[in-house]
């Protein structure tokens, strides 16, 4: 507990919204437990991804952190000594996160031996036409076009499904539906009849009328995770059903996570204003601000100013986490390599993590990253990871 305290202050003191209260408590856990302050920055450093090759802008990150620290707003004098042992910390600091960089960037460090390996998803998924046709899209060749109702819907080089209406398309029935499912491992980037982009993560499902630019209210389903870039349309609102929730905008960028397997729906909103409420209960709604976020969980709707980069992080290819429990991340993990997690023992759920790793390595390098912390190691059998608590 007292470590993931400090990690907190750290965190809070790199942000720039650290509290006098809190800068104090930094301080004492520096006077009294400098040791302890120094393994939490080196695990800070271990899990970030630059740490295996590190680089004078990297280094020049936590000289300049530390600097920071150091020259802190400056408190009365019966507290000078925290300034003496801050900067001896500050300077121990430095030579042992170097030392220790260095050591996992030349592989000194003895690593765990997988017994096997999992490639990183792509772009897989399945089309299901109105008619009940099932395309493998990713099979699909660039340019191909297929017809449905007067829409032509075709696949660009960078992968994009695009849907065009033709003239002569019927939009008078709203019943017809399409549906992109991307399965574990997969994700997939569509263009809608209405101009709406969305970018679908992975094991995630989204249905639509291929009217859709043509109904009333553009309403689409979704299954899992995605990002969204709205057309504004004033007269066609957009609404995006959950099994737990319904949004509402005219046009915006937001991102909603909604996995049948989470406690929670986190809906996180980049541009514009959205509307937020429980799908069975209208009246408790929550209205939504750049840069905040929602989280529907069984107690109701919880608003908060959050860092929109992590909420977003899969769809520019990297997991982002944020004082994260292991068994939230590995869930995430499991879904984008498709594989199952098992804990031989559980208390690894509860190990905490801030950090930034690629989504396009190999899940050996993935997890070697968590294993440099000291914290954990695993095993890869087949498509299952065991996890261990060191």
């Amino acid at each position: 507990m007292m470590n993931q305290q400090i990690n907190h202050l750290l965190r809070q003191f790199e942000s720039g919204l650290i509290s006098k209260t809190e800068k104090e408590e930094l301080l004492g856990f520096v006077n009294n437990n400098p040791d302890d302050v120094i393994d939490v920055i080196v695990k800070m450093m271990i899990v970030e991804e630059d740490l295996l090759a590190p680089t004078s802008t990297s280094n020049a990150k936590w000289d300049t952190m530390i600097a920071e620290i150091v020259a802190v707003d400056r408190v009365p004098v019966r507290k000078v000594r925290l300034f003496s042992n801050l900067k001896w910390v500050a300077a121990a600091a430095v030579v042992l996160m170097l030392s220790v960089a260095s050591i996992f960037y030349f592989n000194k460090k003895e690593h765990s031996v997988y017994s096997t390996d999992v490639q990183p998803g792509g772009n897989r998924a399945i089309l299901t036409l109105a008619d009940g046709k099932k395309i493998a899209l990713n099979d699909l060749k660039n340019g191909d076009l297929i017809k449905e109702s007067g829409i032509s819907i075709s696949k660009t080089a960078n992968g994009q499904l695009v849907y065009k209406i033709e003239e002569s398309a019927e939009t008078s029935d709203d019943s017809k539906m399409n549906t992109i499912t991307t399965p574990k491992g997969g994700e997939w980037e569509i263009r809608l009849p209405d101009g709406s982009a969305v970018w679908l993560n992975s094991a995630s499902e989204l249905r639509y009328p291929i009217n859709i630019s043509k109904s009333k209210q553009r309403l689409v389903e979704l299954t899992g995770e995605a990002y969204f870039e709205v057309k504004q349309d004033k007269a066609h609102p957009f609404i995006v059903k959950t099994h737990k929730q319904k949004l509402e905008v005219l046009g915006t960028h937001f991102n909603i996570n909604s996995y049948a397997d989470e406690p929670v729906t986190k809906t996180t909103l980049f541009e514009g204003s959205v509307r937020v409420s429980e799908l069975n209960d209208p009246a408790s709604f929550g209205l939504l601000k750049p840069g905040e976020q929602s989280i529907l969980s069984a107690s109701g709707f919880q608003v908060d100013a959050v860092n929109v980069d992590e909420a977003i992080a899969w769809k520019n290819g990297y997991f982002m986490f944020n004082n994260e429990r292991q068994e939230s991340i590995l869930k995430k993990i499991a879904r984008w390599y498709d594989v199952e997690i098992e804990y031989v023992n559980p208390e690894a759920k509860d190990v905490m993590y801030y950090g930034t790793v690629s989504r396009f390595e190999k899940i050996s390098k993935v997890l070697r990253k968590f294993e440099q912390t000291g914290e954990v190691r695993y095993d890869i059998k087949n498509k299952k990871v065991l996890v261990y608590k060191d």
